[in-house]
């Protein structure tokens, strides 16, 4: 059960630095601002991520907590 919550962590990830890039496109790649996408991204990715009904254990143990589907 651990390797499938590390992948559904790392498959996470990659959500957040892909929607991070665009985030980051979007504003012209302009300096200053890597960190305020990524908590962008991350705070987008994770609302999805709940509201997508996944399967528990595909998510992160505190998206586990957030959604209320913690087994």
């Amino acid at each position: 059960m651990q390797e499938v919550a590390g992948e559904g962590a790392a498959r996470r990830r990659r959500m957040i630095a892909e929607a991070a890039y665009y985030l980051a496109e979007r504003r012209g790649f302009a300096p200053g601002g890597a960190e305020r996408d990524w908590l962008a991204a991350e705070r987008t990715i994770d609302v999805l991520l709940v509201g997508a009904r996944v399967d528990p254990g595909e998510l992160p143990h505190g998206l586990r907590l957030l959604a209320g589907r913690e087994t």
